[in-house]
């Protein structure tokens, strides 16, 4: 904030800026609640859209319908291989019993015991028929795991296959939607930032200017949060070439605004020193000084040195004398600070 200005008026600058900050606040709210509904106005997609419903459904009762046949199946197998450990356990118990009681047999060698070596052989070929009947209940039952899993398996890989192809429409479609959805945004933030280039070239030094500073921040947040990221990418080159041309434009516009500064200062310099003064206004001619530059040129001047009177760069007069006391000011002040008479030819 400038030294030249009076107290009060920097406090009201102050609270104007403040004014400036709280309007883009609530436009940047209002926008983006705004831009946060634009998605809702699509229907939102999902694989359901585009999957073949009339394949699908018979496939998915079918995998459900599997999947419990497989479950019976595995509880089946379950308690058949239960039973397959029992009747191996039973057979070899049996099986160590009758080896224990064959070799005290053959150590004692009585013909009497023949009649039970025929019924423990009997009975451990009993235990080895039941052995057999349970193994082949386990095979039975983990073929029909096995008949469960591979139906199974074959309703997935067909559903998966359907839900495959609606996968590629819905990228697609969600592709298509979010250019849609950035249009919209696009269609918003273009306006926005048209209006706003109009009030910065036009209406950035009026009397309604934190209105106008509000509103060109709010569409700056509006392009570079709510609009730029979510530019489509396309490997980058979309971005780039935004990029691009936003620098290109702003590039334009500064050399521009430069050659027309420059032409205006090379004119103004070519003007009478006396005209130069008048057209300088009061506030930007002490803004100027006390950042100790020429307030014709903008070029740094010593201004302590009391032998400059003149501007070295483009010639303005910056010192003069009083014209009734004599004494030594600046030639852009509207009254001697020595004896307060009015002063010839100050700044309007």
């Amino acid at each position: 904030m400038s030294k030249a200005l009076r107290l009060s008026e920097k406090w009201f600058r102050f609270g104007l800026w403040i004014v400036a900050f709280v309007f883009a606040s609530f436009l940047i709210g209002l926008g983006g609640t705004i831009v946060e509904n634009l998605p809702k106005v699509e229907h939102r997609v999902a694989l359901e859209d585009f999957i073949d419903k009339q394949a699908a459904v018979p496939l998915r009762a079918e995998l459900k319908a599997m999947q419990e046949k497989r479950q019976v199946a595995q509880d089946a197998n379950d308690q058949a291989q239960l039973k397959l450990n029992g009747a191996r356990a039973n057979s070899a118990a049996a099986r160590d019993t009758f080896n224990n009681w064959l070799a005290t047999r053959h150590a004692t060698k009585r013909p009497e015991q023949d009649a039970e070596l025929i019924e423990r052989t009997q009975a451990l070929d009993e235990l080895k028929i039941l052995e057999r009947k349970a193994l082949a209940d386990v095979e039975r039952q983990q073929q029909s795991l096995l008949d469960a899993r591979q139906a199974e398996e074959r309703a997935q890989r067909d559903l998966r296959g359907l839900e495959r192809a609606a996968s590629d429409k819905l990228v697609v479609e969600q592709r298509s939607q979010e250019l849609r959805v950035f249009g919209y945004r696009l269609a918003l933030t273009l306006p926005l930032l048209a209006v706003a280039g109009w009030l910065f070239a036009k209406k950035r030094q009026s009397n309604w200017w934190p209105f106008v500073w509000g509103f060109i921040y709010f569409a700056l947040f509006a392009f570079f949060v709510e609009l730029v990221p979510y530019l489509p990418s396309y490997g980058g080159y979309v971005r780039y070439a935004v990029g691009i041309l936003i620098t290109v434009l702003v590039g334009r516009y500064a050399i521009i605004a430069l050659n027309r500064y420059l032409e205006r200062q090379k004119q103004a310099e070519a003007m009478p020193d006396v005209e130069r003064r008048k057209e300088l206004s009061y506030d930007t001619a002490l803004a100027r000084l006390a950042k100790k530059v020429c307030p014709g040129c903008e070029r740094p001047v010593d201004l302590t040195n009391t032998a400059i009177d003149f501007c070295p760069h483009c010639g303005i007069c910056l010192f003069d004398h009083c014209g009734q006391c004599k004494e030594r000011k600046s030639a852009f002040a509207r009254f001697c600070h020595a004896c307060g008479a009015m002063a010839q030819g100050g700044a309007g």
